[in-house]
C-alpha cells in the first residue's frame, strides 16, 4: 500500500481526505493542519498533528494549501525521503522548496465542503521531477481516480486558465443571473433546467456549435434593448460577452 500524509484543511484537502480514506490501496497514515482540528469538519480516524516536526514517514506527502503559501511552507519540510507534491493548478513544480523529490497532483474540479463529490470521476493532472517518481504518483492517482493525465507545468498553467473560464467565470454569470431574478421578484430556479441543458450540450457538441441566443444571431435590436435595462458592470459584461460571441460566429 502507498503511505500518504495529507497537509492542509481547505476544500481540496477535505475531499482528498475522504478519497484517501475510501481507497483500499492507500494507507492514509497522517493528517496535518496548522490550526486546531476542532473546527475543520474532518471526521477522520487517521492520526492528526499540527506540529510539522512530528510528520511520520510516508511515500507521498500532499500539500493542499493556499497557492501563495506553498513555497514557504514546503521549506519547512527538511526530510529527504518520499515524494512531496502540491495540488495547485497555477503554480509550477519548482514552487516546492523542500529537499525531497517533488511533484504535482492537481485534481481539476471545483471543491466545496458542503457538496458531495465522486473523486473517481475527477480528472487528475500529474507531474514529477524525476521519471521514477512518475510511476509512484501515477499508481497513487489511479487509486482514487479513473482520469489521470501527465501534464507539465506550462501545460497545467494553461489548463488552469481554461478551467477558470469554464468554471469560475461561468459561475459568476450564474450569480449575475440570480441577481437579476431576485431584483425582478422571480426565482432563480426557473433558470436551472437551462443551466443543466447548456452544460449537457457541451458534452457532445463543440461549444461554438452549441451557442444560441441574440448574439449568435447578431440580433442588435434585442441586444441593445437588453443593454438599456442594465446598469454598471452588468451592462459592460453583457456587451463584452456579446461582442465575443459575434466575433466568434463571424470567424
Amino acid at each position: 500500500m502507498i503511505k500518504v500524509v495529507l497537509l492542509g484543511s481547505g476544500n481540496v484537502a477535505f475531499h482528498l481526505a475522504k478519497a484517501l480514506t475510501l481507497s483500499t490501496n492507500i494507507d492514509f497514515v497522517q493528517h496535518f493542519r496548522r490550526n486546531n482540528f476542532s473546527d475543520a469538519g474532518f471526521e477522520l480516524t487517521v492520526p492528526k498533528t499540527n506540529n510539522i516536526n512530528n510528520l511520520v514517514k510516508a511515500d507521498i506527502y500532499i500539500i493542499a494549501i493556499n497557492d501563495d503559501s506553498i513555497a514557504d511552507f514546503s521549506k519547512q519540510l527538511t526530510f529527504k525521503n518520499g515524494l512531496v507534491v502540491h495540488t495547485s493548478g497555477s503554480m509550477p513544480l519548482n514552487t516546492l522548496q523542500c529537499k525531497a523529490n517533488k511533484g504535482v497532483f492537481y485534481p481539476l474540479q471545483t471543491f466545496s465542503k458542503g457538496q458531495n463529490l465522486n473523486f473517481n470521476k475527477v480528472p487528475i493532472a500529474i507531474e514529477t521531477e524525476y521519471k521514477k517518481d512518475s510511476v509512484l504518483l501515477n499508481n497513487f492517482a489511479k487509486s482514487i481516480s479513473n482520469n489521470i493525465y501527465e501534464i507539465n507545468s506550462s501545460q497545467r498553467e494553461k489548463l488552469h486558465i481554461a478551467a477558470v473560464f469554464a468554471n469560475n467565470f461561468s459561475n459568476q454569470m450564474y450569480k449575475i443571473a440570480k441577481d437579476i431574478c431576485e431584483t425582478n421578484n422571480f426565482s432563480f430556479d426557473i433558470l436551472k433546467p437551462l443551466i443543466l441543458e447548456t452544460a449537457n450540450k457541451v458534452q457532445t457538441l463543440n461549444p461554438a456549435k452549441a451557442q444560441t441566443g441574440p448574439a449568435k444571431r447578431n440580433d442588435q435590436k434585442v441586444i441593445q434593448n437588453h443593454i438599456s435595462q442594465l446598469d454598471g458592470e452588468q451592462k459592460k459584461i453583457y456587451q463584452l460577452i456579446s461582442n465575443s460571441i459575434i466575433k466568434t460566429i463571424k470567424n
